[in-house]
């Protein structure tokens, strides 16, 4: 199986485990993710405003030269997924947005949202199978108590997203289980870290993920996975004393569970 991969800014830097456990674990399941060509960032956020196009044109590029590909385009990245699916939906959707974009653009052939966007959980969920995958786990994760942690922007806006049900989520907790773990449920695995806040209130991005930490921890949790690096830096950067747990990305459970590399990189 063969899908075009947007990767996205963080994923360069701060977020290189998400990246590079995402790579090596496609490979040992038969997937090859290519990088597409000159990509640019996404924005980061989808502005609401109809009539803010530029912020946005990023997106559409992506999306079209998958469509160029004949490919579907799986993302890894939260945000980066939240924003090429909104931006999909509205080049699908939106006449006015649509032909403003593609105006701006100056494509060979319009982009109307014919791209697929799959994010990499609901590939290893609908294409790979969870129960095919649980076959492949070299190093069960048994014994471990795992919570999700699912955020803001993986699942909502719900109708757009189409991921899994935005209140009562199942899709990382089956993952957590496919690798032998068990899935931690607390009340607190969809609601907001503090998001982008911290970079002017520090102290309100820390109340909010010390919430979600002490919630997690009452329940069991030994440990929370998620998909967005933001998420991990607020739960981790600005977690309060005596609150701490670690948060690691959904990737490299998923290495380390496969035994590749990537997982005993990350050991060192």
């Amino acid at each position: 199986m063969v899908y075009a991969y947007y990767p996205g800014c963080t994923l360069k830097n701060k977020a290189q485990q998400l990246d590079r456990c995402a790579r090596q674990s496609a490979l040992a399941l038969g997937i090859e993710l290519q990088e597409l060509p000159e990509w640019q960032c996404c924005g980061g956020a989808y502005s609401m405003a109809q009539d803010e196009i530029a912020s946005k044109l990023a997106a559409v590029r992506a999306l079209a030269a998958a469509k160029e590909q004949g490919r579907e385009l799986v993302t890894l990245c939260s945000a980066c997924h939240n924003v090429l699916k909104q931006a999909n939906r509205d080049m699908a959707e939106n006449e006015e947005f649509s032909q403003k974009a593609n105006n701006y653009l100056k494509l060979d052939e319009p982009y109307r949202g014919e791209t697929r966007v799959v994010h990499f959980l609901e590939l290893l969920r609908d294409r790979v199978g969870f129960d095919q995958l649980a076959k492949q786990v070299q190093h069960p994760l048994t014994g471990q108590k795992i919570g999700a942690y699912y955020g803001c922007l993986l699942l909502r806006p719900g109708k757009v997203m189409q991921m899994d049900n935005p209140e009562n989520p199942q899709i990382l907790e089956d993952f957590i289980r496919a690798l032998g773990a068990q899935p931690v449920v607390y009340a607190s695995r969809n609601e907001c870290c503090g998001g982008y806040v911290t970079l002017e209130d520090r102290a309100l991005a820390a109340k909010k993920s010390g919430a979600v930490l002490e919630d997690a921890a009452q329940m069991g949790a030994g440990l929370l996975v998620t998909a967005c690096p933001l998420c991990l830096y607020n739960l981790t950067k600005n977690a309060p004393a005596g609150r701490e747990l670690p948060v690691v990305y959904f990737t490299q459970l998923l290495a380390q569970a496969l035994g590749v590399d990537a997982a005993r990189e990350d050991e060192r």
